[in-house]
């Protein structure tokens, strides 16, 4: 079975995709991302000592502004009405990075894995932008997509796309 790309039409022109005829399924992606930092400045973030305020809290709220906005920045993505959109940051000091993960819910027509990506997305830039002060060479990787459900596709699961792209 060959793939399509769906946002190009038949003469190849990019074009936003019709799921008027789609059914309304329930639908969540999860994404995640890190952003590696040195010891200290993870150190004034987690210690609350940072002059801008909370960084989390900041991030968080970004995150879940960003997943909210996704079609205003991604040409192609259809608006959608999220019931939920979750961002956490889990602190991993013995690696010097924290680990931002979203989880991204509708009941709709098409799907949330380019809000969950976009939501981690914004959430690292902005710890990078409340610490650039501190540091300027940190570094955020490692973006993906995690897990998706609902959908005419089906389920996808990182852990699993990788043990079977590996055999």
């Amino acid at each position: 079975m060959t793939q399509e790309f769906t946002h190009l039409d038949a003469a190849g022109h990019a074009h936003m995709v019709d799921v008027t005829a789609k059914g309304v399924t329930e639908r969540e992606a999860r994404a995640e991302a890190y952003i590696d930092m040195d010891a200290s400045t993870l150190a004034q973030i987690l210690g609350g000592s940072h002059h801008k305020g909370d960084v989390f809290a900041t991030a968080r709220i970004a995150g879940i502004q960003a997943a909210k906005k996704t079609a205003d920045l991604i040409p192609l993505c259809h608006p959608l009405m999220l019931t939920k959109v979750e961002v956490t940051l889990e602190p991993q000091p013995a690696h010097n990075r924290v680990r931002v993960a979203s989880l991204c819910k509708l009941a709709g027509k098409t799907g949330v894995e380019m809000e969950a990506l976009t939501a981690v997305s914004v959430a690292a830039l902005t710890i990078y932008d409340m610490c650039k002060a501190l540091q300027k060479d940190m570094v955020i990787s490692r973006i993906r997509l995690l897990e998706k459900r609902g959908g005419k596709s089906g389920n996808f699961h990182a852990d699993t796309a990788e043990e079977s792209s590996r055999s």
